[in-house]
């Protein structure tokens, strides 16, 4: 596989994968409050209409399937594209990707930006600096679900190497 394709592609899905974080937590209509913690979640809803929980859970699963489906077209073109033939080369690249953006979505996006920037606090949160500041919470959520949810589009990626060859 190509190393110098690997890293252009590795800015490239940074690149995407941050404007989708701002184009999905932005504004009034914010796709992301399943993402942030449960305190800030408590107080944003005390002054904004809660979603039914069976409609807030069904919600978040399907952003994240939808998620999951662009993320795995996405990196089966990049694998191919890195020089990827068999199972394993799909899946350690693919896996490798998601590992690379949980990591820079907890270490950058979540403790620098979300946490320091008041355009991505929800309406009515703008004062909860402590609770944007929880490194723990964003730490778990990396750790699990986050490094097993990647084992899913790296599997799928191996598998689409694997049969297209």
């Amino acid at each position: 596989m190509n190393v110098t394709i690997i890293i252009i592609e590795t800015l490239i899905f940074t690149a995407i994968f941050t404007a989708a974080c701002f184009a999905t937590t932005s504004g009034k209509n914010n796709l992301q409050i399943d993402n942030y913690p449960p305190d800030i979640q408590e107080e944003y809803f005390k002054t904004h209409d809660k979603p039914a929980p069976a409609e807030f859970t069904r919600a978040a699963a399907i952003r994240k399937g939808i998620a999951l489906i662009v993320f795995a077209a996405i990196l089966v073109f990049m694998a191919k594209l890195a020089g990827a033939e068999s199972f394993l080369q799909g899946f350690g690249f693919s896996f490798g990707m998601m590992v690379w953006i949980g990591a820079y979505d907890t270490f950058f996006m979540d403790w620098v930006l979300f946490a320091n920037m008041k355009r991505f606090r929800l309406e009515g949160t703008e004062h909860m600096d402590k609770e944007y500041h929880q490194k723990w919470f964003h730490l778990k959520g990396i750790l699990f679900p986050g490094v097993v949810f990647g084992l899913i589009p790296a599997a799928l990626v191996g598998l689409v190497i694997m049969l297209i060859g």
